[in-house]
């Protein structure tokens, strides 16, 4: 005897079976945003990703436009929130490279730039 039940619940497990092992944190948005313009140099950036992070094993590193890190300290972790202090830097194209670990055990890793100046 079949159990109507039975066989119409293995579908619905399947698709969240396939959904959870795809998760991973993801960059949502930045300050400041992604490819946007800024008139002077931000004291920090901040990133938000789509689910919380490992803080021992998530990083941010930020160069000026002559490639030199400006970043200073260590990044700091708290839930889905990402920052990093920055020294004072010039007019011109930064860099931010991220690399996190979320809590599900999944590293992921990007970069975007942002521009600074009139």
């Amino acid at each position: 005897m079949r159990h109507p039940s039975l066989i119409a619940t293995i579908p619905l497990l399947l698709v969240l079976a396939t959904g959870a092992a795809q998760a991973h944190a993801m960059l949502d948005h930045a300050e400041p945003r992604v490819g946007n313009k800024v008139a002077s140099p931000p004291k920090e950036v901040t990133l938000w990703f789509t689910q919380k992070l490992e803080p021992a094993f998530s990083t941010v590193t930020v160069t000026n436009p002559a490639g030199e890190r400006v970043d200073s300290g260590k990044a700091r972790v708290s839930g889905n929130q990402m920052s990093i202090p920055l020294r004072p830097g010039g007019a011109g194209t930064y860099h931010v490279n991220w690399h996190v670990l979320s809590v599900d055990t999944h590293t992921t890793e990007g970069n975007f730039t942002f521009q600074v100046g009139q």
